[in-house]
């Protein structure tokens, strides 16, 4: 007779290795193509007219750099000017790169809800921007 907890350990190692493997391999993005309708993912035939964006908080590094320009000063002629600014961080910048995605811009995108959805994580550009 068969041991049944043997049967059950191996259904079991198998279903914890599925989920391990998925797991360290990450999510299944997919490249897509924003529409004036929503976004065509390249793997599925509908458009998702819904979908969602990123939204990318950054740490913004600036090194040190000068600004040369014109001062003008309310009730004085304007005056030639140069800013030196030391290097500096500035935390928690909202980068915006959704308002410059455009209908035809490759996005990549995470479906998500069994592919009823999708969340688009990043423009896609070639290597000479």
């Amino acid at each position: 007779m068969s041991d049944p907890f043997k049967k059950l350990v191996s259904t079991l190692e198998g279903r914890f290795s599925g989920i391990a493997s998925q797991a360290v391999s990450g999510l299944p993005a997919e490249l897509g193509t924003i529409t004036e309708a929503g976004l065509k993912l390249d793997s599925f035939k509908y458009e998702i007219p819904d979908y969602g964006l990123a939204e990318w908080l950054v740490k913004l590094h600036l090194p040190a750099f000068s600004l040369a320009g014109t001062l003008t000063v309310s009730g004085s002629s304007a005056q030639e000017a140069r800013f030196d600014l030391p290097e500096t961080e500035i935390d928690e910048v909202k980068v915006d790169w959704q308002a410059g995605v455009r209908p035809g811009d490759r996005v990549l995108a995470i479906p998500v809800n069994d592919g009823n959805h999708a969340v688009v994580v990043c423009k896609v550009v070639g290597a000479d921007g």
